[in-house]
Protein backbone atom coordinates (compact mmCIF):
# COMPACT_ATOMS: atom_id res chain seq x y z
CA UNK A 1 0.00 0.00 0.00
CA UNK A 2 1.27 3.45 -0.84
CA UNK A 3 0.08 7.02 -1.21
CA UNK A 4 -0.79 7.96 -4.78
CA UNK A 5 1.43 10.73 -6.15
CA UNK A 6 0.22 13.83 -7.97
CA UNK A 7 0.72 12.36 -11.46
CA UNK A 8 -1.27 9.22 -10.58
CA UNK A 9 -3.96 11.27 -8.84
CA UNK A 10 -4.41 13.31 -12.03
CA UNK A 11 -4.86 10.05 -13.97
CA UNK A 12 -7.54 8.93 -11.49
CA UNK A 13 -9.32 12.27 -11.80
CA UNK A 14 -9.36 12.11 -15.60
CA UNK A 15 -10.25 8.42 -15.90
CA UNK A 16 -12.67 7.97 -12.99
CA UNK A 17 -13.71 11.47 -11.80
CA UNK A 18 -12.48 10.70 -8.28
CA UNK A 19 -12.95 14.37 -7.35
CA UNK A 20 -15.73 16.36 -8.98
CA UNK A 21 -15.60 19.25 -9.57
CA UNK A 22 -11.82 19.20 -9.80
CA UNK A 23 -9.69 22.34 -9.53
CA UNK A 24 -5.95 21.85 -10.27
CA UNK A 25 -5.07 24.73 -7.93
CA UNK A 26 -6.30 22.58 -5.02
CA UNK A 27 -3.66 19.90 -5.61
CA UNK A 28 -1.35 19.85 -2.61
CA UNK A 29 1.72 17.65 -2.64
CA UNK A 30 0.42 14.11 -3.07
CA UNK A 31 -3.18 14.98 -2.30
CA UNK A 32 -6.02 17.37 -2.91
CA UNK A 33 -7.70 19.92 -0.67
CA UNK A 34 -11.46 19.65 -0.30
CA UNK A 35 -13.62 22.71 0.36
CA UNK A 36 -17.03 23.13 1.97
CA UNK A 37 -20.37 23.59 0.23
CA UNK A 38 -21.38 26.74 2.12
CA UNK A 39 -20.13 29.19 4.73
CA UNK A 40 -20.67 28.04 8.32
CA UNK A 41 -19.76 29.51 11.70
CA UNK A 42 -19.16 27.27 14.69
CA UNK A 43 -19.45 28.79 18.15
CA UNK A 44 -17.35 27.52 21.03
CA UNK A 45 -18.12 23.82 21.74
CA UNK A 46 -20.57 23.74 18.84
CA UNK A 47 -20.59 20.63 16.67
CA UNK A 48 -21.68 20.67 13.00
CA UNK A 49 -21.47 18.47 9.96
CA UNK A 50 -20.18 20.48 7.04
CA UNK A 51 -20.63 19.04 3.57
CA UNK A 52 -17.78 18.96 1.07
CA UNK A 53 -18.30 20.92 -2.11
CA UNK A 54 -16.63 18.13 -4.05
CA UNK A 55 -18.00 14.68 -4.77
CA UNK A 56 -15.46 11.97 -3.94
CA UNK A 57 -15.26 8.56 -5.63
CA UNK A 58 -12.78 6.08 -4.20
CA UNK A 59 -12.08 3.41 -6.84
CA UNK A 60 -12.20 -0.24 -5.70
CA UNK A 61 -8.39 -0.58 -5.58
CA UNK A 62 -7.99 2.43 -3.28
CA UNK A 63 -9.02 3.90 0.04
CA UNK A 64 -8.74 7.57 0.91
CA UNK A 65 -7.67 9.29 4.10
CA UNK A 66 -8.64 12.73 5.35
CA UNK A 67 -6.77 15.19 7.55
CA UNK A 68 -7.75 18.74 8.48
CA UNK A 69 -5.70 21.72 7.31
CA UNK A 70 -3.46 22.86 10.16
CA UNK A 71 -4.70 26.46 9.78
CA UNK A 72 -8.05 25.45 11.26
CA UNK A 73 -6.52 23.12 13.83
CA UNK A 74 -4.44 26.00 15.16
CA UNK A 75 -7.62 28.03 15.52
CA UNK A 76 -9.15 25.27 17.67
CA UNK A 77 -11.30 23.48 15.10
CA UNK A 78 -11.25 19.72 15.56
CA UNK A 79 -12.10 17.21 12.81
CA UNK A 80 -13.91 14.38 14.59
CA UNK A 81 -15.23 11.73 12.24
CA UNK A 82 -13.52 8.73 10.77
CA UNK A 83 -10.69 9.78 8.53
CA UNK A 84 -11.14 6.93 6.05
CA UNK A 85 -13.19 6.93 2.86
CA UNK A 86 -14.06 3.33 1.92
CA UNK A 87 -13.14 1.87 -1.44
CA UNK A 88 -16.06 2.12 -3.84
CA UNK A 89 -17.71 5.04 -2.00
CA UNK A 90 -19.27 7.85 -4.05
CA UNK A 91 -20.70 11.02 -2.53
CA UNK A 92 -20.06 14.31 -0.85
CA UNK A 93 -18.38 13.91 2.51
CA UNK A 94 -19.94 14.92 5.82
CA UNK A 95 -17.12 16.57 7.74
CA UNK A 96 -17.85 16.40 11.46
CA UNK A 97 -16.31 19.43 13.18
CA UNK A 98 -16.32 20.98 16.66
CA UNK A 99 -14.96 24.33 17.86
CA UNK A 100 -12.61 23.72 20.80
CA UNK A 101 -10.92 27.13 20.61
CA UNK A 102 -9.05 28.16 23.75
CA UNK A 103 -10.22 31.72 23.02
CA UNK A 104 -13.85 30.52 22.99
CA UNK A 105 -14.44 32.58 19.85
CA UNK A 106 -16.53 31.55 16.84
CA UNK A 107 -14.69 30.02 13.89
CA UNK A 108 -16.01 30.66 10.38
CA UNK A 109 -15.27 28.36 7.47
CA UNK A 110 -16.16 30.07 4.24
CA UNK A 111 -17.44 28.47 1.06
CA UNK A 112 -14.35 27.58 -0.96
CA UNK A 113 -11.96 27.65 2.02
CA UNK A 114 -9.36 24.86 1.87
CA UNK A 115 -10.40 22.64 4.77
CA UNK A 116 -9.55 18.94 4.41
CA UNK A 117 -6.64 17.11 2.75
CA UNK A 118 -7.59 13.91 0.94
CA UNK A 119 -4.99 11.35 -0.09
CA UNK A 120 -5.66 8.18 -2.05
CA UNK A 121 -3.87 5.00 -0.99
CA UNK A 122 -3.66 1.75 -2.94
CA UNK A 123 -5.13 -1.34 -1.30
CA UNK A 124 -4.41 -5.03 -1.75
CA UNK A 125 -6.84 -7.89 -2.23
CA UNK A 126 -10.11 -8.58 -3.98
CA UNK A 127 -12.36 -5.50 -4.36
CA UNK A 128 -14.97 -5.13 -1.66
CA UNK A 129 -16.67 -1.81 -2.46
CA UNK A 130 -18.68 0.22 0.01
CA UNK A 131 -22.36 -0.77 0.12
CA UNK A 132 -23.69 1.35 2.96
CA UNK A 133 -26.50 3.83 3.39
CA UNK A 134 -24.30 6.86 2.71
CA UNK A 135 -23.55 5.87 -0.90
CA UNK A 136 -24.41 8.85 -3.15
CA UNK A 137 -25.09 11.11 -0.14
CA UNK A 138 -25.77 14.80 -0.81
CA UNK A 139 -25.83 14.27 -4.57
CA UNK A 140 -28.56 15.36 -6.95
CA UNK A 141 -30.09 13.00 -9.51
CA UNK A 142 -27.93 14.22 -12.40
CA UNK A 143 -24.73 13.70 -10.41
CA UNK A 144 -25.83 10.22 -9.37
CA UNK A 145 -26.65 9.28 -12.98
CA UNK A 146 -23.12 10.24 -14.04
CA UNK A 147 -21.65 7.70 -11.61
CA UNK A 148 -24.34 5.09 -12.34
CA UNK A 149 -23.02 5.12 -15.91
CA UNK A 150 -19.33 5.30 -14.97
CA UNK A 151 -19.08 2.57 -12.31
CA UNK A 152 -20.44 -0.44 -14.25
CA UNK A 153 -18.66 0.75 -17.40
CA UNK A 154 -15.22 1.03 -15.76
CA UNK A 155 -15.66 -1.73 -13.16
CA UNK A 156 -18.14 -4.28 -14.62
CA UNK A 157 -16.96 -7.14 -12.39
CA UNK A 158 -17.17 -5.06 -9.19
CA UNK A 159 -20.38 -3.03 -9.20
CA UNK A 160 -23.90 -4.40 -9.63
CA UNK A 161 -25.95 -1.74 -11.45
CA UNK A 162 -29.24 -2.91 -9.92
CA UNK A 163 -27.82 -2.66 -6.42
CA UNK A 164 -26.36 0.78 -7.21
CA UNK A 165 -29.73 2.00 -8.49
CA UNK A 166 -31.40 0.77 -5.31
CA UNK A 167 -28.80 2.59 -3.20
CA UNK A 168 -29.35 5.76 -5.21
CA UNK A 169 -33.12 5.65 -4.61
CA UNK A 170 -32.63 5.15 -0.88
CA UNK A 171 -29.68 7.48 -0.38
CA UNK A 172 -29.29 9.73 2.65
CA UNK A 173 -30.55 13.27 2.24
CA UNK A 174 -31.82 12.41 -1.21
CA UNK A 175 -33.95 15.56 -1.43
CA UNK A 176 -31.35 17.96 -0.05
CA UNK A 177 -30.91 20.87 -2.41
CA UNK A 178 -27.23 21.28 -3.18
CA UNK A 179 -26.14 24.45 -4.93
CA UNK A 180 -22.93 24.25 -6.93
Amino acid sequence: MCIVGKDELLKLVHEYSVIKPFNPSQLDGDGYILTVERTETLNYLEHKNLISHEIVFTPPSYVAYLTAKSKFGRMGLSFLNAAKVHSGFVGRLALELVNLSNDRKPITIREGDPLIHIEFITRLGKPSPYDGRYMFQYMDDEEVEFYLRLLPEKFPEVFDIDKLRERSRNREDRNMKVTL
